[in-house]
């Protein structure tokens, strides 16, 4: 077994390893911003609608001091300038999908004009993407270890590069479905494919640490830069154009990733059971379809039917994992307390932010009546933030225990969701109360994600370095989806339940119901005082529905931040 620094091995050489100190390591916390941020403004803007064997001691020193003395004998070998260059071309691919996404939601209407797809064909343009995207993270992580991660990675390039332009130069909507359906399988060779190959590239903690961060932060200014550049886009050319943005970026990539990045693969990866990867991808889609229709259109037999096909398939993924010599995923990473708690993290902070995101910018547009593109540069300060979370974290762990700092940045976002209350239901109230709260989301969004995917990665060996990642990803997808139909839904449910339809004829009730933008358009068609009496209690209404879903949401994460810190720092007992 290969020692470390820092590693302080309790059980024999055949466990999975554990690093004193693990470097951060980010998720795309940008292209989740972009997804969910891009969902909330469509929906603001529509009208209608293990038991295995023992883990090793982790053992958590004091508060590292930096120190002159010279690096020990034997330690990890220093990234070189090939090396940081090669992480520019990788930041590069990650902020290319996060702008993609963002570009694509302002996009719509100049697309709804020009194809006019049916209401089904509109949702299936928006969301087949993250559909196929969850679905083919896990195997794609796993086909990276085995073909190679730069293969994989350029592969995924090309196919991205080629889809974009199907996609620009689409003459219906089945044509443009196709090719977002193809961008999701690219989009899901890229994400895990880089994160693995900046772990292989940089065997230095602290180099490790930073390469990650600085990654992680590329990826969140891509949120923030994407609306800016579609907007400009938009202005001056045809929808197309915002898929042509990706193919001399792609072009980039394809030319430098040979030369910059080094190949990096499992070198006894077995074989390859399709069964496995087929029942990943039948648990997944199933799952996060019903999640996001739910908080749509809310719950319907076709949706129960839908979750129960993909909960039956994940008992049988988990079943014939412990059956496999060489598993999909190794299930035995669950046996470890800080890996199960870091999951779990990364999964919620994705969660609060989602929901705030989901509900926030109807509250700017629909509640304060600000334009898309007021609501849109209000939503800027909190992808800052969390970029800039993504940087702290990695001074941060240098100075506290790993579970202190993920443990402070979910009482950050507690803190955050909290000032929800203060939300204003006049259209003249001050906007700094969500300003400030989404700020503090995002910073405490950013060093949780980061803090939290490099307890995943860490916890692999390097070999499967890309499975890892995959299971970092698939929790932020998740998160997503979770986020959005939970909370969503109880905003919702609390909107229509404080929604005061007295003056309202019977006619336009069910319109007024189904939405605030719903409630907000049937005020329109109203007279005097009973317009004005639905806008103020449809407003009223919703809030009280954000306050709901802060306050549910503020009480979850502080609980989080308890379990994780106790989980992450208990020692692992013997199985």
């Amino acid at each position: 077994m290969t020692t470390h620094p820092g590693i302080t091995p309790a059980v024999p050489a055949t466990d999975v390893p554990s690093f004193r100190r693990a470097p951060a390591r980010p998720i795309s916390t940008g292209s989740a911003l972009s997804r969910i941020a891009g969902k909330a403004i469509r929906v603001a803007t529509r009208r209608t609608p293990g038991g295995g064997p023992a883990a090793p001691e982790v053992r958590l020193p004091e508060p590292v001091v930096r120190r002159s003395a010279p690096r020990p004998v034997g330690g990890p070998p220093r990234a070189g300038f090939r090396d940081w260059a090669g992480l520019g071309v990788l930041a590069l691919a990650l902020l290319l999908i996060s702008v993609d996404a963002t570009v694509l939601d302002l996009a719509v209407p100049s697309i709804t004009a020009d194809l006019a797809p049916s209401t089904p064909q509109l949702l299936w343009i928006i969301d087949v993407y993250s559909f196929v995207l969850a679905g083919l993270l896990v195997t794609m992580g796993t086909l990276g270890d085995r073909i190679g991660r730069r293969r994989l990675l350029l592969i995924g390039a090309a196919g991205f590069a080629l889809a974009s332009a199907i996609a620009a130069w689409a003459v219906n909507p089945g044509m443009l479905i196709a090719a977002r359906l193809l961008q999701g399988v690219a989009g899901a060779t890229l994400m895990p494919a880089t994160l693995g190959l900046i772990r292989s590239m940089f065997a230095d903690a602290r180099q490790r640490t930073l390469a990650i961060s600085v990654w992680g932060a590329m990826a969140a200014s891509g949120a923030a830069f994407g609306p800016l550049l579609g907007g400009w886009m938009l202005e001056h050319f045809w929808w197309g154009s915002v898929f042509l943005v990706n193919l001399p970026v792609m072009a980039l990539l394809l030319v430098l990733a040979p030369v910059l990045v080094p190949e990096s693969r499992d070198p006894n990866p077995g074989r390859f059971d399709l069964v496995s990867a087929g029942l990943s991808m039948l648990a997944l889609i199933p799952i996060v379809y019903a999640v996001k229709e739910l908080a749509a259109h809310g719950p319907s037999l076709n949706l129960l039917i839908s979750a129960g096909v993909g909960v039956v398939a994940g008992v049988a993924f988990v079943r014939r994992q412990r059956g496999l010599s060489t598993p999909l995923i190794d299930l035995n990473l669950f046996g470890l307390p800080a890996f199960r708690a870091a999951v779990f993290t990364n999964l919620l902070s994705v969660f609060a932010l989602a929901g705030v995101l989901f509900f926030g910018s109807q509250y700017l547009q629909l509640v304060l009546g600000r334009s898309p593109l007021e609501a849109g540069l209000l939503l800027i300060p909190g992808t800052v933030g969390s970029m800039l979370g993504a940087l702290a974290a990695a001074w941060l762990v240098r100075y506290w225990r790993p579970a202190t700092v993920l443990a402070g940045a979910l009482v950050t976002v507690a803190i955050g969701a909290g000032l929800s209350w203060l939300l204003p239901t006049d259209p003249s109230g001050s906007v700094t109360p969500f300003i400030v709260g989404f700020l503090l989301i995002g910073l405490g969004e950013g060093v949780a994600l980061t803090v939290s995917a490099d307890m995943i990665v860490g916890a692999a060996p390097e070999a499967r370095a890309g499975n890892a990642a995959a299971i970092s990803e698939t929790a932020m997808e998740m998160g997503i989806a979770l986020g959005v139909a939970v909370l969503g839904s109880a905003v919702m449910a609390a909107f229509r339940h404080g929604l005061d339809l007295s003056h309202v004829p019977s006619a336009h009730a069910d319109a007024a119901r189904e939405s605030l933008a719903g409630a907000i358009e049937t005020a329109r068609a109203l007279p005097q005082p009973a317009a004005g009496d639905l806008l103020n209690s449809a407003h009223s209404a919703f809030v009280s529905g954000i306050h709901l879903a802060a306050t549910s949401t503020a009480a979850i994460l502080l609980l989080t931040a308890v379990v994780v810190y106790r989980s992450a720092t208990r020692k692992p007992s013997a199985a």
